[in-house]
């Protein structure tokens, strides 16, 4: 079902108390897969769901991706022990764009290995890559042993596009899960990133779109 490839999301820089209250209250209600919410909330979403099913997904090295390895690593550790499920991390696109591909595959893993068996995810901003910069990195996150790629923040000039799936899918196959984030607005839009290969979609309209509602508003 639709609703549990859902990764609900807030990820407002003002992002208060009230607000992680609401995806809870939203999650619950739906029945999302997940909410995924910045870091410092996780203790808290953690307490408040933990008679649900529902996962805690977290950020990390968000939303640039810039951060030194050690930094991405540490953050990591302290998001796992107050009890996220799922790490959402911010591929370095600079040291991409440079060729540095063994850095970039080596700090993935370096995530990975501290993960576990936990879900890892790689953001790899398909914004700022060209088609054949979205191919390159989806074989070296299929390469490092992350369990996701995901192609936006929602923080670049736009999210998600229809191409970014099919040129992911067409390196991934069945070998590597994609999560879709950024952009997706409408039911429509949803269904047409899981025909073209979404195994998981991250969207702040998540409640628009089991409504089968449509919000132009912002661009996650």
């Amino acid at each position: 079902m639709l609703n549990k490839m859902i990764d609900h999301t807030f990820l407002g820089q003002a992002g208060t108390t009230k607000d992680i209250d609401k995806i809870i209250e939203e999650a619950l209600k739906y029945d999302f897969k997940s909410v995924c919410i910045a870091p410092s909330y996780v203790k808290y979403a953690k307490e408040q769901l933990k008679d649900s099913n529902i996962l805690i997904c977290t950020v990390i090295g968000f939303p640039l991706g810039y951060n030194v390895t050690s930094v991405k690593v540490f953050e990591t550790k302290i998001a796992l022990e107050h009890g996220a499920d799922e790490i959402d991390m911010v591929m370095n696109v600079g040291r991409f764009k440079d060729k540095q591909y063994e850095y970039v595959l080596n700090e993935i893993k370096a995530i990975k290995e501290v993960c576990g068996n936990k879900v890892l995810k790689v953001i790899i901003e398909t914004a700022l890559l060209t088609k054949e910069e979205i191919a390159k990195a989806t074989e070296l996150v299929l390469q490092s042993g992350a369990d996701f790629i995901k192609t936006s923040t929602g923080f670049s000039f736009r999210g998600a596009s229809f191409e970014d799936i099919e040129i992911m899918k067409s390196i991934a196959k069945d070998d590597l899960l994609i999560k879709a984030s950024g952009g997706i607005k409408s039911k429509e839009d949803a269904l047409k990133m899981v025909e073209l290969g979404a195994n998981r979609l991250g969207t702040s309209k998540s409640v628009v779109i089991m409504e089968g509602k449509v919000d132009n508003s912002s661009n996650y």
